[in-house]
């Protein structure tokens, strides 16, 4: 790709950014798994017919609602496995949780995700019931592209859809990417496969969000400037929904997930207070 703009290209490589990663990673993966083996859980049920198509259930003891977690990757990388760990203390908040897998690029579009995500919703919509799921109140919550999905899936026209979307009591966007015009100009889009139209038309910034949910949005203050300016121009874009933003001391594009983990992190008591 000769358009590739190096100054675009470090900004958006947040793995490259935070040398360390691969033990972040590591961690989360053991973490998710030994949590996974103790824990009260459905997995891998199928909301769709494609291998990614999956989704997990961590049920609560007396649930008052339900999280749903989006994990991130770009798109293209990762799985819902890595972030089993964030289960733990949404549950002992008596929060129930559900863990969505999605098809990945270049394998998929990225309009194929939002889709995936809006399908595995109406999914947990029409059967989570029968695996004790509480789905009066739900919360949305996601990481980096999982922080663009879930904004994506506050833009739905639910009623399309034929849910009611009054379910959705408030999200959670952990260092979200809002606007996706700036990846036209970095490597990473020999996998997304984006133009300049799908770019705005995937980029929560232009859209209008069809809920009154109240959304949260986070991201560390030690990460890339562009990265915070996402979630700038994001509270700029939804003055009305995204009322409560935060750039947290000490965190980069990756511990912005430990420190959601953490009971009296300011987004986690948000999603605690979703669920009076």
């Amino acid at each position: 790709m000769s358009d590739i703009d190096p100054a675009l290209e470090r900004e958006y490589n947040n793995r490259a950014l935070v040398p360390e990663h691969p033990a972040i990673l590591e961690r989360w993966r053991e973490s998710s798994a030994a949590f996974r083996n103790r824990a009260n859980a459905t997995l891998d049920l199928a909301y769709g017919t494609a291998p990614r198509h999956r989704l997990d259930l961590f049920h609560a003891a007396n649930p008052r609602g339900t999280v749903v977690f989006i994990h991130g990757g770009y798109w293209r990388s990762l799985d819902k496995s890595f972030f089993s760990f964030l289960a733990e203390p949404l549950m002992n908040a008596g929060l129930s949780v559900a863990a969505f897998n999605y098809r990945l690029c270049p394998d998929a579009t990225i309009p194929s995700v939002v889709d995936d995500c809006r399908q595995a919703f109406v999914w947990l919509l029409a059967n989570g019931g029968q695996y004790n799921m509480p789905l009066k109140r739900i919360a949305l919550t996601g990481h980096s592209a999982g922080g663009h999905l879930v904004a994506m899936l506050l833009t739905t026209d639910w009623q399309r859809h034929g849910v009611d979307s009054g379910c959705i009591v408030g999200a959670v966007a952990l260092s979200g990417v809002f606007e996706l015009a700036p990846l036209l100009q970095c490597s990473m889009n020999a996998d997304l496969h984006l133009d300049p139209s799908m770019a705005r038309t995937m980029s929560p910034v232009h859209l209008s969000p069809r809920t009154d949910a109240p959304l949260w949005l986070s991201c560390g203050a030690d990460e890339s400037l562009a990265f915070r300016t996402q979630t700038r121009s994001m509270h700029t874009a939804w003055p009305k929904t995204a009322a409560q933003s935060d750039e947290v001391t000490g965190c980069n594009h990756f511990t912005i997930v430990d420190h959601f983990a953490q009971p009296a992190s300011a987004s986690q008591q948000f999603i605690h207070r979703l669920f009076p």
